[in-house]
Formats: C-alpha cells, structure tokens, sequence
C-alpha cells in the first residue's frame, strides 16, 4: 500500500494531466469556432474542416497511476454547409460556396464542458494542495 505523499502525488498527477487534455481541447475547439466561417483559397475547393479531439489514457508507471492524454485530433467527416453564393470568390461553376461544417453552438457547449472538467482539476489540485498544507502544519506542531 502506498504513503500518504504518494497519494497526495498521484492525485496532483492524475489531475494536472487533465488539465493538460482539457487545454488542448479548448484549443482545437478554439480553432473550430475561429473558422467557423470561412471559405476554401480556391474557387470550389473544400474549406477548413472542424476537427475532433479525443482522449487516450496512458500508465505514469512511476507512480502507477493513469493519467489522461490528448489524443489524436481529427477531421469531422460530416458534410459542409453549402450557400449559393455565385459572386463569391469560392464558387464553384454552379455558384455554390462551401462552408466548414462547424457548428457554433455545439463548439460552445464542447467548450462549457472542458472550461468545467479544467476548473474541477483546478479544485482537485487546489484541494491537495491544502492537504498537503495542513499535513506539514500539524507534523510542524
């Protein structure tokens, strides 16, 4: 059985790597909203794509705890947005415009969630972290 100080360790470790994985998400959910609305460089082309984030876990053999880990980003394979937008520069010989098939209210909501999941290891470190204050308090008694 481990020592309070590895626990206290591993718990600060489990959660900074959530915060970690939550960080990058809110980046790559970031970048989804900042492109929300625009076009491909050449006449028809395929604009940005929204991209996905996902999470793997990985073992930290030195305190033998899982930790969380950005995971591979990638492409939504959903459809675009399509407007018939002739005079567009991104036309296509029909006058269709393709639009990146993000959404801005489903980024939001994905970005609430990672702002909540961050601020809940935020608390968990924050909490350790007085454990930990109060454990040297009394042993200094």
């Amino acid at each position: 059985m481990a020592d309070d100080g590895s626990d206290f360790a591993r718990s600060m470790t489990i959660a900074t790597s959530g915060l970690r994985a939550q960080a990058g998400r809110m980046r790559v959910i970031s970048e989804n909203i900042a492109n929300a609305d625009s076009t491909a460089q050449t006449a028809g082309g395929d604009p940005y794509r929204r991209k996905v984030p996902t999470f793997s876990s990985a073992l930290d053999r030195t305190l033998d705890a899982k930790v969380v880990t950005l995971g591979r980003v990638r492409p939504d394979q959903s459809a675009f947005r399509v407007k018939y937008e002739p005079s567009n520069p991104a036309a296509d010989v029909a006058g269709n415009v393709k639009y990146p098939n993000v959404n801005p209210l489903v980024e939001m909501t994905d970005m609430r969630d990672a702002q909540r999941s961050y601020e809940a290891n935020l608390n968990i470190i924050s909490a350790t972290r007085r454990m930990i204050q109060r454990t040297l308090d009394i042993l200094k008694s």
